[in-house]
């Protein structure tokens, strides 16, 4: 299975780290540009506040007199420094400095003040910001004294230029390195996933890859595949114990049986004795079949891989087992019909695919009263196929049934039955072969256990 990309935690990981990355680059960043802004201001208004120093001493020293001198001698420093002076009388007449004019209007002094002025230079006129400070001086004249701050402006402008393709690169490169990350892990995961399924589906030989890289991916590979290579080992000894036993009972068994059939064809034999072997030949048979179903739940369970598979159509083997148990059925007064699909083909054993639908229709007519009715259907799925088989007997609780699915589990109104709790069970075994899922449902009344195998590609189910 294949889970949506954000809901793995590898995902979201990665788009947290792309995001805690992001907002990282940005507010340095952000704060090394707003430092070099404040750095740049600063120096201006270093420079601006030391010539108004000079100028202010000037004027002290030698008055208005001197103070205009000083202008006229540095009002040609525009083209070098970018210097900006203005001296006005309280009409408004300039005195003397670089500009013009007053550039705007104002109430207070002693403030910065920024604004723009025009500039002839080659190619035309050029707009230039201007940082200043205007000082009131006696008898109402005013004295403008700026810098011209466009190479500040233009500094600034490269800096939030370079701040936001560093961020940007550096997101794309969180994000690209983000992604890989993710999809590396996506694959380590999957390749475990996969490799867990092929074991849970009998083939223990299998094992976590383990690549080069020594990580956690790696420990925990090596750590499971030496805890795989002890479980194969003693499910092959288990495995060989199981069949040697199971060969080895029965023939004994069979010699039992034999002898005790012989002993049935003797006319001297009375009537108590007969009973009494003809129950233990009964009981004999019960281990017999007890026995087989083992066998099988055993090549289902532990050898999965050494099962041949085929193409099977689940729709015709369901119709030709409903009309071999329909005559079976009707001597019980039990309705026994096929509701489903012309064909639906999966790929498996069909023997034992067989044995699934031979035990439910079996069980379902142990369980239901005469009157009763059993529907066996197979429908097709998106990316399935669905096998189910559905009764109006007594149901089983939905608290037992998962339980029941265990080997010798029998509920306890059925300990009267005959039977070895082995059926449903084998058909669990081998829908988990056939890479399925079994599930048992309410009917109302009833019980419906229905199959999902997998539908062979390409393959589609055709309805009458």
């Amino acid at each position: 299975m294949t889970a949506p990309r954000m809901r793995l935690s590898s995902a979201r990981l990665a788009a947290l780290f792309v995001v805690i990355f992001a907002a990282a680059i940005t507010l340095v960043l952000t704060a090394v540009y707003v430092l070099t802004a404040r750095v740049l201001d600063r120096e201006v208004d270093s420079v601006i506040r030391s010539e108004v120093t000079h100028l202010v001493d000037d004027y002290s020293s030698g008055g208005l007199l001197q103070l205009v001198a000083t202008l006229r001698r540095r009002a040609d420093s525009w083209d070098r420094t970018g210097a900006v002076y203005l001296l006005i009388e309280p009409t408004g007449y300039p005195i003397a400095g670089n500009l013009a004019h007053w550039p705007i209007d104002f109430d207070t002094y002693g403030n910065w003040i920024e604004f723009e002025i025009d500039a002839s230079e080659a190619g035309g006129v050029v707009s230039h910001p201007v940082r200043a400070q205007v000082f009131l001086l006696p008898g109402g004249r005013r004295l403008l004294v700026g810098t011209d701050i466009l190479e500040r402006h233009k500094l600034a402008g490269r800096l939030r230029t370079a701040m936001f393709w560093g961020a940007g690169s550096s997101v794309l490169l969180a994000t690209i390195f983000g992604l890989t990350y993710s999809r590396r892990i996506r694959r380590r995961v999957s390749a475990f996933a996969n490799t867990c399924e092929s074991i849970m589906a009998g083939d223990l030989s299998r094992r976590l890859p383990v690549e080069k890289s020594h990580d956690e991916f790696d420990e925990l590979g090596a750590a499971v595949n030496r805890m795989l290579e002890t479980i194969e080992l003693q499910t092959d000894m288990l495995r060989t114990t199981f069949d040697s036993a199971a060969h080895d009972l029965r023939g004994p068994l069979y010699r039992a049986r034999v002898r005790i059939e012989e002993s049935l064809q003797h006319e001297g034999l009375s009537e108590d004795a007969r009973g009494t072997m003809e129950a233990t030949l009964a009981e004999l048979e019960r281990v017999q079949r007890t026995l087989g179903t083992l066998l099988q739940i055993a090549q289902a369970e532990g050898r999965g891989r050494d099962v041949p598979t085929e193409p099977v159509d689940l729709a015709a083997l369901a119709r030709e087992l409903v009309d071999l148990y329909r005559p079976e059925a009707a001597t019980r007064e039990i309705t026994l019909e096929y509701r489903g699909v012309e064909t639906a083909t999966t790929r498996g054993n069909s023997q034992l695919l067989a044995q699934v639908l031979v035990n439910l229709i079996e069980n379902a007519i142990k369980y239901v009263s005469p009157g009763g009715r059993i529907d066996v259907g197979v429908a097709g799925e998106p990316d399935a196929i669905a096998l189910q088989v559905a009764d109006n007997g007594p149901g089983i609780p939905a608290a037992d049934r998962q339980r029941i699915l265990q080997p010798f589990v029998r509920l306890e109104r059925d300990r009267e039955q005959v039977g070895s709790g082995l059926g449903l069970s084998l058909v669990a075994a081998v829908v988990r072969l056939h890479r399925g899922s079994i599930d048992l449902l309410d009917n109302n009344p009833g019980l419906i256990v229905r199959c999902r195998l997998p539908m062979v590609p390409g393959e589609k189910t055709a309805h009458n």
